[in-house]
């Protein structure tokens, strides 16, 4: 494993001819790309997190200086909230995520419904482009119209479920209310599932008792691809094997050992789009080490370092909440609330000052954040403005 460190430097140095913000890191750091092949230097690059890149890209739009191959290689540009814009090349459409599939024993004969959204974020297409590369047949739903996913998963047989774990809740809800059952009665023996906070094994357990389906999850972002994905009998997620994973100090960077909470924080080794000591914001432990020191084992998600918060499988940031406030008036003061309301996420926007109706609020919200907001609230003034306070109780 220990050539991973010589592709790096090899990916990296083909990178900074094109990449200037990559370049600047690096040259910061006083590391040459040559370097990166040396066990330990990479260590020694300050981790950048995506608020970073959120900022870099606003100021430098739109891949500010880190799209390292012309743009005609590039297959897809997709445009996460935050705004970050996610480039994909060309031959790179599953992101990773047929290693997943290929690992639950998913295949020819397979009918997979695809409910995450094809709109601009990544999720739908490179579910669809993975689960279709083991030979399953895909159809591409994408999220709403449950009575209609209802009517698919009956007509066409549909045998796994791709999705998050609150809609696939939601499904089986209706599915039930319509044909009296889901175990037993319909086909579908797999989901594919988003994660949440809280004892998600546990849910995952009653799910697979309520409904007759094995369940599988993976851990993965937009930026970077698959990074982890399961394994029958086997902890945690095993590494992707073109992903130098480490878990780090949230406040140092320096590599943790197993066992330790610490910050995800993954190097790519695909080229074009090199995210380099890229911190995801989330917690998790190792649980095994390659010989080359990287992680080869991670647990689940165990929490969230930085400000950002997950929503309804999209993450909402405090950075949202002034950003909304600067689109509604000179005056005007926001903070958002996250709760949880029947086993469903919900938002409350606190406003103060002369804000514009509810349907423009709502309406940029939405534009920001690609999420629906359920409650305004309006006060004379907001104690904590530009707060993202999550109150939800798992």
């Amino acid at each position: 494993m220990m050539e991973r460190l010589t592709t790096l430097a090899q990916v990296t140095a083909e990178a900074i001819g094109q990449a200037p913000a990559l370049a600047a890191r690096l040259s910061a750091a006083g590391i040459a790309a040559g370097d990166l092949a040396r066990a330990g230097v990479l260590d020694t690059l300050p981790v950048m997190q995506k608020t970073d890149l959120i900022a870099q890209q606003a100021a430098n739009p739109p891949f500010a200086g880190y799209l390292s191959v012309p743009l005609d290689e590039v297959a897809h540009v997709f445009a996460s909230p935050g705004p970050v814009f996610e480039p994909v090349l060309r031959g790179h459409g599953a992101h990773g995520f047929e290693l997943m599939f290929q690992a639950s024993g998913l295949g020819s004969g397979d009918v997979a419904l695809n409910t995450w959204s094809y709109h601009l974020v990544p999720a739908g297409l490179i579910f669809d482009t993975g689960a279709r590369a083991t030979g399953a047949t895909v159809i591409p739903s994408g999220p709403g119209q449950t009575e209609l996913q209802v009517t698919l998963i009956e007509n066409l047989g549909v045998t796994a479920f791709l999705g998050s774990t609150a809609y696939f809740e939601k499904v089986a809800k209706v599915y039930a209310a319509t044909y009296g059952s889901t175990k037993g009665r319909w086909t579908i023996t797999r989901a594919f599932l988003g994660g949440e906070p809280g004892d998600w094994m546990g849910k995952r357990a009653r799910l697979e008792a309520e409904h007759g389906i094995k369940t599988y999850g993976a851990y993965g972002t937009a930026d970077l691809g698959l990074v982890g994905y399961e394994e029958d009998g086997q902890p945690g997620y095993l590494c992707h094997p073109y992903r130098l994973v480490q878990i780090c100090d949230p406040a140092t960077g320096a590599p943790l050992p197993i066992g330790v909470e610490g910050q995800i924080v993954v190097t790519t080794l695909a080229r074009g789009w090199p995210m380099v000591r890229f911190g995801t914001g989330d917690l998790a432990q190792a649980l095994a080490l390659s010989d080359d020191g990287f992680v080869s084992r991670m647990s689940g998600v165990t929490g969230r370092v930085g400000d950002g918060v997950k929503v309804r499988e999209i993450f909402l940031y405090a950075s949202h909440a002034t950003a909304l406030a600067q689109s509604l008036g000179t005056d005007v003061e926001a903070s958002f609330r996250v709760w949880r309301e029947d086993g469903v996420d919900r938002i409350t926007i606190e406003l103060s000052g002369a804000a514009p109706p509810d349907a423009e609020v709502r309406d940029i919200f939405h534009q920001l954040t690609r999420l629906r907001v359920d409650y305004i609230r309006r006060q004379k003034r907001l104690t904590n403005p530009t707060l993202l306070e999550d109150s939800r109780v798992f």
